[in-house]
């Protein structure tokens, strides 16, 4: 397995586990504050999208064959 496929995959795993934490979040809907500033639930369905996206992306490009 060349290293640029390791790379894509452990990418893909990243943005994963951060769609993941953003899924979790909208479907116990607890508050988050940083830094005195309120993130909406709006904030989290984008991460979602964003994130699931480039992972599906990554995910994708590290199945190509060499």
């Amino acid at each position: 397995m060349s290293s640029q496929r390791v790379a894509s995959m452990i990418g893909a795993l990243v943005f994963l586990v951060l769609a993941g934490c953003a899924l979790y979040r909208l479907m116990v809907g607890y508050p988050m504050d940083i830094g005195g500033l309120h993130i909406g639930q709006t904030t989290s369905f984008l991460v979602l999208v964003v994130s699931a996206a480039i992972s599906l992306i990554l995910f994708r490009s590290g199945q190509g064959r060499n």
